[in-house]
């Protein structure tokens, strides 16, 4: 597919009735058994690409995020969106500087979120972050390919989740434009629903915490539209790295044995 039919394919999901789910793969080998496995779209993780670097979650720079798409868009044949953090950049122009080279490195689309990175104030003003999104849907739109904005509030991941605030705000973004919502951090099922009744466009659920108890028909129920986990698989990958090493390091090689069909299976989706 050109880059072109697969954002019209990447945009169809969003239409289905039932929510689809979006893994996050970390590097170009996890998203080629994610895309073997059958998966119609991925989405790239900050903190499971952070991860590969050695760094924490926004350690890197927006070249080396940017250098990350073009990585997994050439490796895989389906949609790929991208964790775009909050652009690189607190103004305006610096998101939209990055949704502008993020279209061109083979991605169908990419979030914008409002935190700030600063832990005096880590969420933006509204009036900021509606600036910020409107921006980056006008460079969105500006793409010859076309290109799938999702707009993120952050509020939850920040310790301050006021469910009201978080739909105001989506609300907002849907305004000015943005193609999907996201607030990742939702405690629960009737947070969920709360958000998808308040707006308009396709909503994006982090499956996390509370939520991993709940299966895709309980979101079919709440009108969720793209189910994703952030960096749930890179760490688990990692956690499965640290338990086996560590039995190698007391000297035992009994974990090297361990889930040796999914092992097996990796070579069918490799190069």
């Amino acid at each position: 597919m050109t880059l072109t039919e697969k954002v019209s394919r990447f945009r169809a999901l969003h239409q289905q009735s039932a929510p689809f789910v979006i893994p996050n793969p970390w590097d170009a080998g996890s998203a080629r058994i994610l895309e073997g496995l059958g998966f119609s779209a991925l989405a790239t993780t900050s903190s499971g690409f952070a991860l590969t670097k050695g760094q924490r979650d926004y350690g890197v720079t927006r070249e080396e995020a940017l250098t990350h798409c073009r990585d997994i868009a050439a490796a895989v044949d389906i949609p790929v969106t991208a964790d775009l953090e909050n652009g690189f950049g607190s103004k305006p122009e610096d998101a939209a500087e990055t949704i502008r080279l993020a279209a061109a490195t083979g991605i169908c689309g990419g979030s914008i979120e409002d935190a700030s990175g600063d832990d005096a104030n880590p969420i933006y003003n509204l009036s900021l972050a509606i600036e910020r999104i409107t921006a980056s849907v006008e460079a969105a739109r500006e793409s010859k390919n076309g290109f799938v904005l999702t707009a993120r509030a952050e509020a939850y991941l920040r310790g301050q989740g006021d469910l009201n605030a978080v739909i105001a705000r989506l609300q907002a973004y849907e305004e000015a434009g943005a193609d999907v919502l996201y607030a990742p951090g939702l405690p629960d099922l009737d947070a969920v629903r709360a958000v998808c009744a308040s707006v308009s466009k396709p909503v994006n659920v982090l499956v996390y915490g509370g939520l991993v108890r709940n299966d895709v028909k309980d979101f079919v129920n709440v009108g969720a539209t793209r189910l994703s986990v952030g960096g749930a698989l890179a760490w688990s990958a990692y956690g499965t790295l640290v338990d086996a090493a560590s039995m190698l390091n007391e000297g035992g090689f009994a974990s090297l044995s361990a889930n040796r069909k999914g092992a097996k299976e990796v070579g069918r989706w490799l190069k």
